[in-house]
């Protein structure tokens, strides 16, 4: 297998963190998640009405605080006064209970828009893993892809929640606000003009270093998240080496990075608010001293000029309101930029991942393999997984329709290299692999392993029924095929003893199996596939002797009119094998069958009369 390479996001054992990613385009990765967004164009309109419904109701509700103020300190009727506050209150409570429908209807659809976006943007993503290479996921910690769809995928939903909407509506507020300022009296609206640049700067200054931080913290989140993942599924080998204390430590460099980083994040998004509040403190006082002072000559008559600065107390009551109403929307944009700047890094990531170089898996430009004989040749194959350190150097095999042929060799030799290369989870560097004189690479990927079955030292079941993980080797088998496989890999038996048979639910990876019985089913899978093409590796190196003879009697069944590659560790196993190869730094150094490569008294007699043993 390759080395394991930290990714984006990633760590190396060590505890450092790889190069950090710059900044994807946010321009770009704003256009995509409208792109996403676009299929629900109809409940966008909707919610964008509601929301200017929303904002005009709030508007005119506070205008209607001017015409009711000034009726009240006018001389006259007391009970017209009462009649015309009483009407002027009843058109205020039907403008902003129109305001709260509209908003509660664009609430609620907004979520509904948000949670149909996050469900392509993870339909897409999980589509896309699923086509990416096995390079990528060699080069990437499992935990950082999930902190993809959980981290990332939340700071969008969170987004697309309420931020977008009530930027927008922020921005409406803002300018209504601003345009009846103006005309409410031109003076005090200048005033507040002047003191606007002055709050729009300091948020962007902090807006400026608040992004940066963020997108290190999903970095950073992600390199935990890896790290914690890997430690938890290689528990049972930090605890044989007694490792305990020294993976502790250096998760904990991890998340002091982690802390440090979401400290700066959350530090500068946590001053946005009281620092805009405070400008927005000052401006209200400013404006409603001098609007005092001009409500104060006006009254006195020393105001004119067309009344162009002229003010009443309802107009200072109206003005100090919008006043409030200008400066909240700007604290409330400046508030959303966390929310946003952290959603656009989550992007970036999931996007990233989106943008990965598939497998040509269905290319229709490629052949699809039709009734093969399993005639496989390597031909002066030589491949490295990085430039410059190569593994395999000049391998040919020549394996017939039919043949076991084995591969022996210490670990690192490049054994499981070549099931590699067999199956184009990596393509050949030099040279060419044919499987009935066609060059693999010009054959369908999804078509080439059809025609390969593996059984693998690591087993993996899945979280189902007995019968739905053998089924997992042929999607289309029946029940009947289903339990004929399990009889063909020596499985029936303990199946049929099981609490509910071949109807039993397996989880947490089948624990509650042992391991050779899992990797029965592993077999049972393959012989359910008729792929007439095998791979064994090292199927039966962490089982016991007795466990061993059940598998052996499944495999010999399964391999009968197979091509059959074989990585033993055991070398029983492979005494009746037609061709054994035995690999040292990447070469073939002896082949030949047992009997022959016995009478050459060379590294395979060696290894097994037990002179020496496997590295």
């Amino acid at each position: 297998m390759p080395p394991m390479n930290p990714g984006q996001g990633g760590m190396n054992r060590g505890g450092r963190f790889a190069e950090k990613v710059k900044p994807k385009d946010m321009k770009r990765a704003i256009k995509r998640l409208l792109s996403y967004v676009g299929e629900d164009k109809a409940k966008v309109f909707l919610a964008i009405a509601c929301v200017l419904i929303s904002a005009g109701a709030n508007l005119a509700g506070t205008y209607m605080l001017r015409p009711i103020i000034n009726n009240l300190g006018e001389d006259g009727d007391a009970a017209q006064k009462i009649r015309g506050l009483l009407i002027g209150l009843l058109v205020m409570a039907l403008i902003y209970a129109t305001g709260v429908a509209a908003t509660f209807i664009q609430s609620r659809t907004m979520i509904r828009v948000s949670q149909n976006t996050l469900k392509r943007i993870r339909d897409d993503l999980f589509a896309k893993l699923q086509r990416l290479t096995v390079r990528y996921y060699d080069t990437n910690s499992a935990g950082d892809i999930m902190s993809r769809f959980t981290n990332d995928v939340d700071n969008i939903g969170q987004m697309f929640d309420s931020t977008v909407l009530q930027m927008f509506s922020g921005s409406l507020t803002l300018i209504g606000s601003l345009t009846l300022m103006f005309i409410t009296n031109v003076p005090l609206a200048l005033v507040t003009l002047v003191l606007t640049p002055l709050m729009a700067k300091v948020g962007a200054t902090i807006a400026q270093h608040t992004r940066k931080y963020f997108r290190l913290q999903q970095e950073n989140l992600g390199a935990v998240n890896g790290y914690i993942e890997e430690t938890i599924t290689g528990q049972k080998v930090v605890k044989v080496f007694n490792h305990e204390e020294k993976v502790s430590s250096e998760f904990g460099v991890l998340n002091k990075n982690l802390r440090d980083v979401q400290a700066r994040a959350n530090f500068l998004g946590g001053i946005m608010g009281p620092c805009m509040n405070a400008m927005s403190q000052v401006s209200y006082t400013i404006t409603a001293f001098i609007g005092a002072m001009l409500v104060f000559f006006t009254r006195l008559g020393t105001i004119g000029v067309a009344g162009f600065a002229a003010l009443d107390v309802g107009g200072l009551t109206v003005f100090v309101n919008y006043s409030k109403q200008f400066s909240r929307p700007i604290n409330e944009i400046a508030n959303q930029v966390n929310v946003i700047m952290s959603a656009l890094a989550g992007a970036e990531r999931v996007f990233s991942v989106m943008d990965e170089e598939p497998e040509d898996i269905n290319d229709t430009n490629k052949v699809r393999l039709e009734n093969i004989k399993g005639d496989v040749v390597l031909d002066n194959v030589t491949f490295g997984y990085v430039s410059g350190k190569t593994i395999l150097k000049n391998i040919s095999i020549h394996a017939k329709p039919g043949q076991k042929i084995a591969l022996v060799g210490s670990t690192g030799a490049g054994k499981t290299t070549i099931t590699n290369l067999l199956t184009r989870f990596y393509d050949v560097g030099e040279g060419k692999i044919t499987i009935d004189g066609i060059d693999i690479r010009d054959i369908e990927r999804s078509s080439l392993r059809e025609n390969i079955a593996m059984v693998l030292q690591d087993t993996h079941l899945f979280t189902g029924t007995v019968m739905e993980n053998i089924r997992y080797g042929r999607l289309d088998a029946d029940d009947n095929e289903v339990r004929s496989a399990a009889i063909t890999s020596s499985a029936h038996m303990f199946i049929k003893n099981m609490p509910d048979g071949y109807d039993t639910m397996l989880t947490g990876d089948g624990a509650n199996l042992s391991q050779g019985q899992r990797q029965l089913l592993n077999i049972a899978r393959a012989a359910l596939s008729k792929a007439p093409i095998l791979i064994l590796d090292e199927a039966t190196s962490s089982v016991d002797t007795r466990t061993e003879q059940h598998i052996n009697r499944g495999m010999d069944a399964l391999m009968e009119n197979r091509t059959t590659f074989v990585i033993a560790h055991r070398l029983s196993t492979i005494r009746n094998a037609d061709a054994i190869m035995v690999l040292e730094n990447g070469e073939i150094i002896e082949r030949g069958t047992h009997e022959e490569l016995l009478a050459m008294k060379g590294r395979y007699f060696e290894l097994y009369t037990g002179i020496k043993e496997l590295d």
